[in-house]
């Protein structure tokens, strides 16, 4: 993309999604601030209204430039890959599906600005999640001189606002009703939260699902091999696949059988508790199928440590810090024990579960005849004997010194008549 500085850059690019809020937002903010506003538009594999549609839309709402890009594969080889890299499961269960999306949108809202000449980026969170930091903290780390605004945490823009502005301009918006749910969607999950679900008593309802079917009327179970090489899947039953073509396959298989439905309580950046349900059928299957490959491929004190950085990975990039130097480090070490995670790994899908039932790799740390009971074992047992001699001397050691001072431990009298 080429630098263009468009004279004084008086410009602002908007993070445009195509709904009633960002549609507003055109005009509200040329009106409000006298700037033209370029609108930018990505496809993360959402699904929905084609690129061509959302961006004739944001040029009738105002736009003076509308900018899209089809950013499905580049999200699923540089982020959506990671994720799975790391395992990313915040909070031990959601794989991180908006968190990931906002740093790629973020880098694409920063090309825009550089190309099209603005000094400020908009986008449409309000001031009570997530996103708001993730995009502004993922601006400021690629170019700390751009100014960052949303319009509706910023210039009080509600939704009945935002309806009776739309209908003064004769904006083309015939969105006028408020959605019972705030849904985020892309190729990695879905996010769906607000309305009745704001009460965690509350049950989900069949209709705040879309990625998968009810699990507990499940077709026949459906047997998966997915092979990996380096920790990224690059075949499913012995077909060739990218990472978006084994994300999108996922989605469809262990979708149609309930897998990846998440209802948490979760903590937010912000400091608040929400209520949030999740769907994310394709990345809990691969996150289930290269967590077993890493079981057999993984030297044990490094599988334990990467279990402890996985952990922080995902906090740390839900937390908004895709782009920071703790992260990049991060991503050097787990890039490092993938060397050898390559294999295959058998699933069955069905009823809401995704069960490993078989693994095989040539750089598997599974040894058949060191684990074997039976004959042709090749494990020395006699070495044990040494080894629990040397392992338990400090605890023996320290046992004594508790006995001798009266603080060994109590065993009852019946115990040992």
């Amino acid at each position: 993309m080429s630098e263009n500085n468009h004279g004084d850059k008086n410009r602002i690019v908007l993070a445009y999604s195509g709904g009633l809020d960002t549609s507003v937002a055109i005009a509200f903010l040329k009106e409000r601030t006298g700037k033209d506003v370029v609108a930018v538009s990505l496809d993360v594999g959402q699904g929905g209204e084609s690129l061509d549609a959302v961006r004739q839309r944001a040029l009738d709402c105002g736009a003076v430039e509308a900018y899209v890009v089809d950013a499905r594969e580049e999200f699923a080889e540089e982020y959506c890959m990671k994720a799975l890299k790391a395992n990313a499961k915040y909070e031990g269960v959601y794989p991180l599906v908006s968190a990931i999306s906002r740093p790629l949108i973020s880098k694409h809202l920063v090309q825009a600005a550089h190309q099209f000449g603005a000094d400020t980026i908009s986008h449409g969170c309000t001031g009570k999640g997530n996103d708001q930091v993730r995009f502004e903290v993922s601006i400021q780390s690629i170019d700390p001189t751009l100014k960052a605004i949303s319009p509706i945490r910023d210039l009080s823009l509600t939704r009945d606002v935002e309806i009776r502005f739309a209908k003064e301009h004769e904006l083309p918006i015939t969105q006028t009703e408020k959605s019972p749910y705030s849904i985020d969607q892309n190729v990695w999950g879905r996010a769906i939260e607000t309305g009745f679900l704001e009460d965690p008593w509350n049950g989900p309802t069949k209709d705040c699902y879309s990625y998968t079917d009810d699990p507990a009327f499940p077709p026949v179970e459906d047997e998966v091999v997915i092979e990996f090489r380096q920790g990224v899947p690059v075949a499913i039953d012995g077909r060739k696949v990218t990472p978006l073509q084994a994300i999108e396959e996922m989605n469809r298989r262990a979708g149609a059988q309930g897998i990846g439905r998440i209802d948490i309580i979760e903590d937010r950046l912000v400091g608040i508790k929400s209520r949030e349900l999740y769907e994310a059928p394709g990345a809990v299957a691969l996150i289930a199928a290269h967590e077993e490959l890493e079981n057999c491929c993984l030297e044990r004190e490094q599988h334990r440590i990467k279990r402890d950085i996985d952990k922080r990975w995902a906090e740390l990039v839900y937390d908004a810090q895709w782009f920071s130097p703790a992260v990049h480090s991060l991503n050097a070490f787990i890039e490092d024990t993938q060397q050898y995670v390559s294999g295959e790994i058998r699933m069955v899908l069905h009823g809401g579960r995704a069960v490993v039932t078989g693994r095989r790799s040539e750089s598997s740390l599974y040894d058949y005849n060191l684990a074997t009971y039976d004959s042709g074992d090749s494990f020395d047992q006699g070495a044990s004997n040494g080894f629990i001699e040397i392992y338990g001397l400090p605890s023996k050691v320290a046992a004594a010194r508790d006995v001798k001072f009266g603080n060994g431990i109590a065993v009852p009298k019946e115990a040992v008549e």
